[in-house]
C-alpha cells in the first residue's frame, strides 16, 4: 500500500498568502513583495507635464522657400486677391534703393524705345516687392531687346536679377529684382492681363523722359 509522502509534513505559509499576482495587477493593487511605489511617494511627472505651461518646446525654424515667379504672376492676376482701393497717402513706404533701381530700369528701357512705361509703387500693398515697372514692346524681338538692355545696364551697377521668365517666346517677360519686378509686354498681352487697371489706385512714380537734346526730363503722373 502506497504511503503518502506528504503526510505529517508541516505546511509552508506563502509569503503572499495565496495572492494571485496576475489578478492583483489587473485590479491595480500592489503585490506583496513587489518593488512598486511606496505609499506616500509622489509619482514622477511625464515629460509633457514637466514642461512649464505656455512655453512650447523649441523647434528649429524651416528655411524660407525660394519664391517662384509664377506665384508672383498668379497673385497679381487673381481677382479675389486684388487689393481694395484705399485713400492715396503722401508717405512712401518704399526704400530709396528700390526707387533708384526702378528708375534705372526705366531709363535703360526708354533708351531702347519702350512705350507706355509706368513705375507703380506697391509697397505696403503686397509683400514681395516695392515697385512694378510696366512697359510695352512692338514685337517679340523688341521685348527681348528691352530685357537685354535692362539686364546689361543694371549689371554694370552690380545688380543682377533673382530670376527671369518668358524669354523663349518674348510675349511677356518678367524680371525679378526683389524690390523691383519688371514686366515687359507685347501690346496685346498687356491689354489682355491689364496690370495697369489692377493697380489703378496705386501711386505712380516720375519717369525720366528723354528729350530731343538727349537730356532726361521728369514726367509726373
Amino acid at each position: 500500500m502506497a504511503t503518502n509522502k506528504t503526510a505529517g509534513r508541516p505546511k509552508l505559509k506563502s509569503s503572499h498568502q495565496g495572492a494571485n499576482p496576475a489578478r492583483a495587477k489587473k485590479k491595480g493593487k500592489p503585490v506583496a513583495g513587489s518593488s512598486g511605489p511606496k505609499s506616500g511617494a509622489k509619482a514622477r511627472p511625464k515629460a509633457a507635464d514637466a514642461a512649464p505651461k505656455g512655453k512650447a518646446l523649441s523647434r528649429a525654424k524651416p528655411a524660407a522657400p525660394a519664391r517662384p515667379l509664377k506665384n508672383i504672376i498668379v497673385n497679381e492676376l487673381d481677382l479675389e486677391k486684388r487689393p481694395k482701393k484705399k485713400p492715396r497717402i503722401d508717405t512712401s513706404l518704399a526704400s530709396d534703393s528700390a526707387r533708384q533701381v526702378a528708375i534705372s530700369v526705366a531709363t535703360a528701357a526708354l533708351d531702347k524705345k519702350a512705350s507706355a512705361l509706368e513705375i507703380i509703387e506697391v509697397a505696403g500693398k503686397v509683400d514681395y516687392t516695392d515697385f512694378l515697372v510696366l512697359m510695352s514692346g512692338r514685337s517679340d524681338r523688341h521685348v527681348a531687346a528691352l530685357a537685354s538692355a535692362i539686364d546689361d545696364s543694371l549689371r554694370k551697377k552690380n545688380i543682377r536679377p533673382m530670376a527671369v521668365e518668358g524669354q523663349q517666346r518674348s510675349i511677356w517677360i518678367v524680371m525679378d529684382y526683389h524690390d523691383v519686378v519688371v514686366h515687359i509686354f507685347q501690346e496685346d498681352a498687356r491689354n489682355l492681363y491689364d496690370l495697369d487697371g489692377l493697380w489703378i489706385d496705386a501711386r505712380r512714380v516720375s519717369v525720366p523722359m528723354p528729350t530731343r537734346e538727349g537730356v532726361p526730363a521728369q514726367s509726373d503722373w
